[in-house]
């Protein structure tokens, strides 16, 4: 039997059950607090390993990364580092072992414009699925530690001989490395343990359309115009472009005239109308 997408207040309060507060992970790319989550799929971390020669062009190869266990979820040689070719490769990996609750990336393309906003079309996709997003810090990539921590491992154990011929040549050459450092070598973080014995698949499937989401009755609900600008309350804003034609939820705090905008589960920005002109 299939498992069904539980409601958004479920999803909600099962991360804050587990130290995920959504609302710390919206625009601004504020920081998370990094150490180990205390079951798989709580979090998986994703960044591209810069490029790689080939005898004829390059590769990038993209890295997710489970934080619990330090399980490779994903090994990719990439001919781009497009929202196609890594939207592709995270729906290969969703089918195999499920939804992780969030997603953890850096601020560059293409789950990140290094801009004012942090949100893209692939990020937009991300939270319409269901997985929270967040970012680290600008000049702060510790904060994906445990990521960079496996490219170094990548790079001293599969990235020191002759450039590959091609990606299917690298794909391979990929495939058996993961393998070992998934099953067989001892980590030291893990006590001397292998990522395999700790990793168990997310039960959250992975659905191939996105499921339809209903905001509470009392929030106000406006729709994204083309280049990300929106009207409330007489003022008109401007959020991140990636969600032209989708529809966000305003919702006040305790501040009057401030309000929190959210897209689904997720909250991507603070509006203090109060500072813009009518």
């Amino acid at each position: 039997e299939g498992i069904g997408t539980p409601a958004a207040s479920t999803v909600t309060g099962i991360l804050r059950r587990n130290g995920i507060e959504l609302g710390a992970l919206g625009g601004g790319a504020q920081p998370f607090i990094r150490f180990e989550h205390a079951a798989p799929n709580h979090l998986w971390q994703m960044d591209f390993k810069g490029h790689v020669a080939l005898r004829a062009g390059r590769l990038h190869p993209l890295t997710v990364l489970d934080d619990h266990s330090r399980f490779s979820i994903a090994l990719s040689a990439c001919a781009d580092q497009t929202t196609e070719t890594v939207k592709a490769r995270l729906i290969a990996a969703f089918r195999r072992y499920g939804l992780p609750w969030r997603i953890a990336t850096d601020n560059g393309p293409p789950w990140g414009d290094g801009g004012r906003n942090d949100f893209t079309l692939l990020t937009v996709w991300l939270i319409e699925i269901g997985i929270a997003v967040s970012h680290s810090r600008p000049c702060h990539p510790q904060t994906l530690g445990k990521d960079e921590r496996f490219h170094r491992s990548l790079k001293a154990e599969a990235l020191q001989g002759p450039p590959f011929a091609n990606l299917a040549e690298a794909q391979d050459a990929f495939d058996q490395w993961r393998h070992v450092y998934n099953a067989q070598r001892p980590h030291d973080a893990l006590g001397g343990g292998v990522p395999l014995d700790r990793y168990q698949a997310s039960p959250r499937q992975y659905r191939e359309t996105v499921e339809p989401f209903e905001y509470a009755k009392d929030d106000l609900i406006r729709r994204v115009q083309q280049h990300g600008f929106v009207s409330i309350l007489g003022r008109t804003i401007r959020l991140c472009r990636a969600f032209a034609g989708k529809s966000v939820a305003f919702r006040p705090t305790a501040t009057d005239g401030v309000f929190d905008a959210w897209f689904r589960h997720q909250k991507i920005e603070t509006i203090d109308l109060n500072a813009l002109a009518r």
